[in-house]
Formats: C-alpha cells, structure tokens, sequence
C-alpha cells in the first residue's frame, strides 16, 4: 500500500495492501476500496462507499457525498462502484436516498470524464462513457455500452437504453430506447438507429437489418404507438434485440424521446421539425 503522508484516512477504512492514496485524499470511515485501485490528490471520499478493483480516481473527485435532496435525514445509504473504472477530476458521485433505493451503483468498465455528475439513486451499467460535464439528476439508469455526449443534461427518473447515444449538449427529459441516437439542446428528440456503434460492437449486418425495420416501424411509420408494437410482437421474424426494444417502450413512466421526421434522402438525420408524440 502506498499512500502519502499528507493524505487522511480514518483507522476504520478498509483498503487492500495495494492501493495507493495521493496527496491531501481524504477517506472515510466506511470506505471500501479493493486492489489495484488510485485514489488521486485531494480526493474525497465519505459515507459508505464501495470501491472495487483496479479503478483510476483522478483528483478533485467527491464520491459518496449527501444526496442532494431536501427528503434526505441522514439515513444510512451507499454509493457502489465496480471494477475498472475511470473517474477523471471533479467528478461527483453522491450516494443514495432510503426511499430511491438506497443505493448509488456504478457498474464495471466506465469512463466518467471531468466534471460528469451522477446524482442519488442513479444505476449505471458497464461500459458507459459519459464525457466531459454530463450531468445526471437523481434516479436515472443507463444500460451497458451507453455514451452520453459532453455538456449532456438529462431529467430524473430517465432510462436510458443499451448501445444508445445522446449527442452532446442534449437535454433528456424522458427516455431513450437501447440501440438509437438521440440529440437535441431545447429537447432531445431521436434521430435515428446508432447503426454505427453496433456494428463496432459486434452487432452483425442482419441485427441491425432487423432492428433498423424495427425501428422504421416505430418511429417513422403512420401507425400509432400500441399499433406499431402490437405489429412487432406479432412478427414472425423473432429478434431478442427487436423484443428488448419493445419491452423497454412499453415500461416507459415518462415517455419516449420524440422521432425528428427523416430529410428527404431518406438518411435518419436530425430535422428541425418534430413529428407528434408516439
């Protein structure tokens, strides 16, 4: 264990034998931090937080702090993180409330760059990427291979899908379905399969065949919401991925992001004019 003689680390805290502990870090009584993990120069670190293997925390990070939410008295909540993760500086990750759960939870393998702040109660999967200022209210979820642009803003209680995008300095205020884009400053709206992000992560040419008709067939046909899904479930074609895009639509609480019309090439780019709700 290597940690420098500024930094300050209640006796109570856990660290296994090879963390190293910057300059000035402060740690916790009820901190957990597992092998192989950096905790940066004036980090702080409090509450009951679990921190596991082989994560970089860069400085200036907060992680465990109070929710920032007037119900909040002081119960006994956490902030968990998983294994391989990247937290660049200023980054702030508050633990939960009792009622939202009780738990922050980060999974393995993100990249959270500077100044991202994940709120009470959020659920972030693995592999995620959320770039510079992101910005995340209190009970929000992202799925696995997710990226969310810099500047991004996104509402409470959003769901955010799998392999989705969300292009920068989008604001969210509902949710975005697994395999799409999404962007737009006023209001995100869709604008799109994420085609491209797919194919990079293994998807084969007939997935995305499939999920692009499933897509057309949501968001760019004449029929209404329950029309088109009722139209997918009673296709003889079975997809998992159609399906997970199905079911994530009809657990919606908040609404799906609206789909920006196609230009006239036919592409699925952004357009300035919005068509009606689904």
């Amino acid at each position: 264990m290597k940690i420098h003689a500024t930094a300050v680390i209640h006796p109570d805290a856990m660290l296994a034998d090879n963390v190293e502990v910057g300059p000035y870090a402060v740690i916790g009584e009820s901190a957990t931090i597992a092998a192989g993990t950096t905790i940066g120069s004036h980090v702080v670190i409090e509450g009951r937080t679990e921190i596991g293997e082989d994560c970089r925390i860069s400085p200036f990070v907060s992680i465990g702090a109070p929710p920032q939410h007037l119900r909040y008295q002081g119960e006994d909540t956490m902030v968990k993180i998983g294994r391989n993760n990247t937290l660049r500086e200023f980054v702030t990750v508050n633990r939960a409330t009792e009622f939202g759960g009780g738990v922050t939870k980060i999974g393995d393998n993100n990249l959270l760059m500077a100044y991202v702040h994940v709120a009470h109660d959020c659920l972030l999967g693995n592999d995620i990427l959320m770039a510079n200022a992101a910005t995340l209210a209190g009970h929000i979820s992202i799925g696995d291979h997710a990226i969310l642009g810099g500047l991004v803003g996104v509402h409470q209680y959003v769901r955010i899908g799998r392999f989705s995008m969300v292009g920068g300095c989008s604001a969210l205020g509902q949710d975005v379905p697994p395999f799409v884009r999404a962007a737009g400053g006023y209001r995100a709206h869709l604008i799109g399969l994420n085609s491209l992000g797919l194919s990079r992560n293994g998807f084969s040419s007939d997935r995305i065949q499939r999920l692009k008709a499933a897509y057309k067939t949501l968001f760019r046909s004449d029929l209404k919401q329950a029309e088109a899904i009722a139209a997918l479930e009673t296709s003889t074609q079975e997809s998992a991925d159609v399906s997970e895009l199905v079911q994530f639509i009809k657990a919606t609480k908040r609404g799906i992001c609206r789909s920006g019309p196609p230009k006239e090439s036919g592409t699925d780019e952004p357009s300035q004019v919005l068509t009606a709700p689904l």
